[in-house]
């Protein structure tokens, strides 16, 4: 072995502890720098909030009669530190009445435990239509454009339905209640990222591997555990975050359909009613909602610490 090729082994050898050392610091730092580039777009937003109802007209922009950015009023665009008083007040004047934010925050929890049950029903249905669309060649044909399709229907013409038929179930001694029928909708717009996400990890395995896989006489659900789930991780992560703000969001918007009480979605609606005689409070659930769906998304993320080893190269939804 030549002096050349021996300093360069032992220059990999001591180099590789380096950088496995220093790759969590790596992490670390990037972590902390998208953690502050979210903070200054918060920052942003509400700079711009502020910077547009101080220089915009009271009746907003209007463009050949069309009001294309909306008017800049008290009722209609209220201070932001004029809501953060507000979230610290009652919610009404009866007596007893819990504090803004108070009550907020018990409506998004209400409605995260939905969103939550919905996202486990659409994660479960999702990944069983990719995994049989990946060992069925014929399968994906048929119910691919089914899937796509299925996400052309509007929540609030498949809302009313799904309670009607959810009230005519017999469960024995369990009787289907409203918040139930909010899971199920809620779950039709969680399924379909996991659903299309999973099926392109599964099949993003080289066919080198897999033919190695199958010269070692290696079963379906052996390649499946060993190659094909962890090959698909980088794909499956981003869709379980989308599928969490699907579920989010169709939560929100089913609550509304369905009228079901005690969700973020009915305070909103209700206090979208008194907007006029005060502004401030109806942007509390709204506020709210945003934080459900980054605590959704918070969550998941925090499943892909525990996948930290399958994350190379992860893929967009």
């Amino acid at each position: 072995m030549s002096e050349h090729t021996t300093a360069t082994a032992i220059a990999e050898r001591t180099a590789d502890p380096a950088a496995a050392l220093t790759t969590p610091t790596r992490e670390g730092s990037g972590r902390a720098r998208r953690l502050l580039m979210g903070l200054l777009g918060v920052l942003a937003v509400g700079a711009a909030w502020e910077a547009y109802k101080f220089l915009g007209p009271d009746d907003g922009v209007v463009v050949a009669g069309v009001r294309v950015l909306p008017r800049t009023t008290d009722i209609a665009m209220p201070h932001l530190w004029d809501m953060a008083i507000r979230m610290t007040e009652p919610v009404t004047r009866a007596e007893g009445a819990d504090l803004l934010w108070v009550a907020t925050a018990k409506a998004a929890a209400f409605s995260l435990g939905v969103a939550a049950l919905s996202w486990v029903i659409g994660v479960t249905v999702g990944l069983a239509l990719a995994l049989l669309m990946q060992r069925l060649r014929t399968a994906e044909s048929a119910v691919l454009p089914w899937v796509v399709l299925s996400q052309t229907v509007p929540l609030i013409a498949l809302a009313p339905l799904v309670r009607n038929w959810g009230s005519k179930l017999s469960l024995g001694p369990i009787s289907w209640e409203n918040w139930m029928s909010v899971a199920v909708i809620a779950s039709y717009l969680a399924f379909f990222p996991v659903a299309v996400g999973a099926l392109r990890g599964l099949k993003s395995p080289d066919a080198i591997h897999a033919d190695l896989l199958r010269s070692y006489a290696a079963s379906w659900w052996q390649t499946l555990i060993k190659l094909r789930l962890p090959a698909s991780v980088p794909y499956l992560l981003p869709a379980l975050r989308l599928a969490a703000a699907n579920a989010v969001i169709g939560t929100v918007v089913a609550e509304v359909s369905i009228g079901l009480r005690g969700g973020i979605g009915r305070m909103i609606l209700e206090f979208a009613q008194s907007a006029a005689g005060d502004p401030p409070k109806s942007w509390a659930p709204i506020f709210g909602a945003i934080c459900l769906g980054l605590l959704a998304a918070g969550a998941v993320a925090l499943l892909g610490l525990a996948l930290r080893r399958y994350r190379r190269g992860e893929e967009p939804a």
